[in-house]
């Protein structure tokens, strides 16, 4: 799993191998009594439209022609950031930690909320998110412990959608976005929130990617078949061509799975000339053509990601990239989904 978050090498993303994150943690001022996160204090927001923070960020070659939507909200959850092999914290993570939430503003804020910053406002809470390990337990105690920990961190993140239905929302219309963890408990929100509530309504589409999606966990929530649907679902999981994973075959079900670049769940296929562009060798820098996409049975397939530095590049699991790899198709298909909600004023 170590090579899951040391995934590019060179790529900084969600990198628990860089230790450069130090240099940012003095700005953070967490303080909670409870040792629960207060959200309506801004602290507690990894991203907020009323603070300034890495998900405003645009990619250098995008900012000329950079517009941004107000008329939408995004809710991002972000993915796991709390991985040292220490477990410090215990099984969750520690709201106050500064550093933990340096590495998650300037790894998965900057790197995948950002690229929501043109369709609408972004929110993305902090959370005491469960320790990587709490996805490989060990023992029945560890799997109890990990439920536990899932549990809390679930909590948190459905405070924060309540906080923010209460104070902010004001009827706008919204788009959901995780990526792994966040996927874990993003998938339980819309189900709790938006399947055949009243809230659906509101829905633009749910991006939840980097966890597998059981084809009925949802009612009244189907897969998006074409790049213009909305009030529907979104979900790939990323692999090298021809590879699975052993859990991916002991799954029960298949899950859904989204083409990137066609936005079909059939098994359609797309070459790495549809690809407009990742952002995985540095923010400022879009890499046109890394990569291609394959719906195959519960996953999706690309070649191995051609970019500068890729030689050392020997991972077979893409997850890390599920979102950069598709950066700008990603990117230009969420304001394209907005649009159409628009236009037609309801799903």
């Amino acid at each position: 799993m170590k090579t899951i978050f040391c995934f590019f090498g060179l790529v900084i993303l969600l990198s628990s191998c860089s230790n450069g994150y130090h240099k940012y943690a003095s700005q953070y001022q967490l303080v909670s009594a409870s040792y629960a996160p207060d959200y309506t204090d801004l602290n507690f927001w990894a991203a907020h439209p009323y603070k300034q923070d890495p998900s405003d960020s645009v990619p250098k070659p995008l900012r000329k022609n950079f517009k941004a939507d107000s008329a939408v909200d995004v809710f991002f959850i972000h993915p796991t950031t709390y991985t040292d092999e220490q477990r410090s914290s215990g099984w969750n993570a520690a709201i106050t930690d500064s550093l933990l939430a340096a590495k998650t503003d300037y790894s998965t804020i900057l790197f995948q909320a950002s690229l929501f910053n043109a369709a609408g406002r972004v929110f993305a809470p902090r959370y005491r998110q469960a320790h990587l390990g709490a996805y490989f337990p060990k023992s029945a105690a560890d799997t109890a412990a990990a439920l536990q920990a899932f549990e809390l961190a679930y909590a948190d993140i459905k405070a924060a959608f309540v906080l923010y239905l209460e104070k902010y929302n004001q009827g706008r219309p919204i788009i959901m976005a995780a990526h792994s963890q966040g996927t874990t408990h993003g998938k339980r929100l819309v189900k709790e929130f938006f399947d055949g509530k009243p809230l659906q309504q509101q829905l633009v589409a749910a991006y939840l990617v980097g966890i597998p999606v059981e084809p009925d966990w949802f009612t009244h929530i189907q897969p998006c078949s074409t790049p213009e649907q909305t009030g529907c679902l979104l979900s790939w999981r990323t692999y090298k061509e021809g590879y699975k994973p052993d859990y991916v075959f002991k799954e029960k079900y298949t899950a859904v799975v989204t083409n990137p670049l066609t936005w079909s769940s059939t098994d359609t296929v797309a070459t790495r000339k549809e690809n407009k562009g990742g952002v995985v060798t540095g923010f400022n820098s879009v890499v046109k053509k890394v990569a291609a996409a394959k719906n195959a049975t519960g996953v999706l397939w690309t070649h191995k990601p051609r970019f500068f530095g890729n030689i050392f590049f020997t991972t077979k699991n893409y997850h890390i990239g599920d979102f950069n790899l598709y950066y700008m198709n990603v990117r230009e298909n969420v304001q394209q989904r907005v649009a159409a909600f628009k236009k037609k004023g309801t799903p």
